[in-house]
């Protein structure tokens, strides 16, 4: 199934070759010389060997992998030093940085102040606080602020990153080990294995009744 190598001119002398055709500044391309054109019909026309359907009968016969894409869905992000997971259920918006005003007579560490996103005053909390974590170091270029919200319940938190949405299955969690601090062990409901690192996927119902808890 190839064309003769007296005929193949374009490949020696036309556009994918040394370009030396005297007919190639009349037809500027390959493609339009009947001569390629006539190689082409060639082609088609050539009988295919039996060998040549016997392999790709036996390739398109083989049974395709059933792709699982996952039932849920999650927004992977990196907190003091932890890579976490939320729904992308409770995701509303992710916003650069900019000022968190504190609220006064508040001492809370989850409850930091108000953050202005688009006219609007949030209440700004440190999910980091939230899950028993410590605070790393000044947030670098991907730091980011996340919106998140349940049942009109609206908050927004520091990420360090966001990295990516995810798809899984609930079988595909693994168990929270022993060494998580007891707070962030709390809130999640297991570890899913992404780019070989472990995710600790959180439970955002349980989390928005904290938030609302220390708000009040």
């Amino acid at each position: 199934m190839s064309t003769s190598p007296a005929t193949d001119c374009w490949k020696r002398i036309g556009i994918w070759g040394d370009r030396s055709c005297p007919e190639l500044p009349a037809y500027i391309h390959c493609r339009n010389c009947p001569v390629y054109s006539a190689g082409a019909a060639r082609l088609l026309d050539a009988e295919v060997p039996e060998s040549y359907l016997i392999e790709h009968a036996r390739h398109y016969a083989r049974a395709k992998p059933a792709l699982r894409p996952g039932a849920r869905s999650a927004v992977i992000f990196r907190l003091a030093g932890e890579w976490l997971a939320l729904s992308t259920a409770v995701f509303r918006e992710i916003a650069p940085l900019r000022p968190v005003h504190s609220l006064p007579h508040r001492r809370d560490r989850v409850v930091t102040g108000v953050a202005n996103i688009r006219g609007e005053l949030l209440v700004c909390v440190s999910l980091a606080a939230a899950l028993g974590l410590t605070d790393g170091p000044a947030p670098g270029a991907m730091a980011r602020l996340v919106v998140i919200s349940r049942e009109g319940d609206r908050f927004v938190f520091r990420t360090d990153e966001i990295a990516e949405l995810c798809r899984f299955d609930d079988e595909d969690l693994g168990p929270v080990p022993a060494t998580l601090v007891h707070a962030q062990a709390t809130y999640t409901r297991g570890i899913l294995t992404w780019r070989e690192r472990p995710v600790g996927v959180l439970d955002d119902q349980l989390l928005f009744y904290t938030l609302n808890r220390n708000l009040a």
